[in-house]
């Protein structure tokens, strides 16, 4: 099965201790994760799948292997196998996420070519039995989940590239203690592209070979307009009618409350605006729920099946957030007046939105740099001035068409060197095939 792909290079005391450790607690953190599965409605026998149990067969033909930790990471994976599956119709893909909730979303978007599967936990029974069924011809980890029995264990059967890679100063600093394990786990590395200069310089610093390593293409960027179900669009603005429309999207505990704070503000001089708003986590809304009964304002959600006919849509489900940005050229895009770190600008963008965030946007804090200059986004700074944004675009239709336009023309223009990154990730798949 060892192809030997991966550079030599003895495991180090710490990587053996850690792997001691991972292979004796499996068990228990399999059950843990197990019963959280199965409360989301994982059928049983795919929880199997996180100790490296296969409920697919391996596809022949060769196989690349991707691996994503949540929703986010999976999105941006999806683009890149959409993309290789359409220029290179004799490739297969697996791709493998740990939450309940990726899988969801996967599902309802997973191009031709591809399948899904829970990734195995970091345990050397789990990686092996996985291994042993999959047999990758070559494996991709998208950003920053890197599990050190993982990369070890599939460098010995395929060449391993690190995509969109972007590591917190904080998990920097973390490696840096265990110099020697993190330059043998980089060193398993083939390709290795960045999403910032950040993440560039720190792994250089933990020695990554400067020849597999520069900042590449940020695969959220490339991903294109989110899909849209006509129907359900033709449905809502049905029912929206003629009343104008603003969005909060992906918003977070002390969020909501800056934004029911500026829409209450926003209805004295539009009395008809509706809000929809897109918690991050759906689960809180009931507890958006009370905020907004606390902020005077009427509510319906989108799960209970009620229609936008209060002040407030309470948007309180998965998957449909392109449909929401299909419905309002505005968007107040969350994860930024909180210290989280923003979230993807490109999403609304090519929804063709004008995009409010606040200042706290350091996961993408070049995306937006870039953003700034080409026009198409508002930043503010608290709720008044949320308020005083979307009033701008809703008194001035000609001016908020001219942002949109740039807004959309920025999103394009980061669709550019997808087609580089295919033709490097195949100079390093074997070319001989399984089956």
């Amino acid at each position: 099965m060892s192809r030997n792909i991966g550079s030599v290079g003895r495991p180090t005391l710490t990587f053996r201790f850690y792997s001691g450790v991972a292979n004796l607690v499996a068990p228990l953190a399999f059950r843990k994760i197990a019963r959280k599965l199965e409360a989301a409605g994982v059928a049983p026998d795919r929880i199997g799948e996180r100790m490296g149990h296969a409920t697919l067969p391996r596809p022949k033909g060769r196989l690349i292997w991707c691996h994503a930790a949540s929703v986010g990471e999976s999105l941006s994976a999806l683009t890149l196998i959409d993309a290789m599956g359409k220029k290179h119709s004799d490739l297969e893909f697996l791709l493998t996420s740990g939450t309940a909730t990726s899988a969801e979303i996967v599902a309802q978007r997973m191009p031709p070519q591809c399948r899904h599967q829970f990734a195995p936990l970091d345990s050397g029974p789990a990686l092996r039995r996985f291994l042993r069924h999959w047999q990758p011809d070559q494996v991709t980890f998208v950003e920053s989940e890197l599990w050190p029995q993982m990369i070890m264990r599939a460098a010995e059967v395929a060449p391993l590239a690190l995509l969109n890679a972007r590591i917190s100063k904080g998990s920097l600093r973390n490696w840096a203690r265990f110099g020697k394990s993190a330059r043998l786990l980089l060193d398993r590395f083939q390709l290795i592209r960045t999403q910032d200069q950040a993440t560039l310089d720190g792994l250089l610093r933990l020695g990554a070979d400067q020849t597999r390593i520069s900042k590449g293409q940020n695969l959220k960027s490339a991903a294109g307009p989110l899909p849209v179900d006509q129907a359900a669009l033709t449905e809502l603005q049905t029912q929206i009618g003629q009343r104008p429309v603003w969005i909060a999207a992906s918003t977070h505990p002390g969020e909501e409350t800056a934004v029911l704070e500026a829409h209450k503000a926003l209805l004295e001089r539009h009395p008809d605006l509706l809000l929809v708003l897109i918690p991050r986590h759906p689960e809180r809304a009931p507890e958006i729920t009370a905020l907004a009964s606390g902020a005077a304002v009427t509510v319906h959600r989108r799960s209970l099946e009620e229609t936008p006919e209060a002040q407030v849509y309470l948007a309180d489900t998965l998957g449909e957030m392109g449909l929401f940005y299909a419905l309002a050229p505005r968007v107040f895009l969350g994860g930024s007046l909180t210290p989280v770190g923003g979230h993807n600008p490109f999403e609304p963008a090519h929804a063709g939105a004008v995009v409010i965030h606040g200042p706290l946007y350091a996961n993408f804090s070049e995306a937006y740099a870039d953003y700034k200059i080409a026009g198409g986004q508002i930043e503010i700074r608290n709720s008044a001035e949320l308020a005083s944004a979307i009033e701008l675009l809703l008194d001035d239709p000609a001016h908020e068409a001219s942002e949109r336009a740039a807004s959309i023309a920025f999103a394009r223009s980061q669709m550019q060197g997808l087609d580089g990154l295919i033709s490097e990730l195949l100079q390093i798949l074997p070319d001989n095939s399984y089956g």
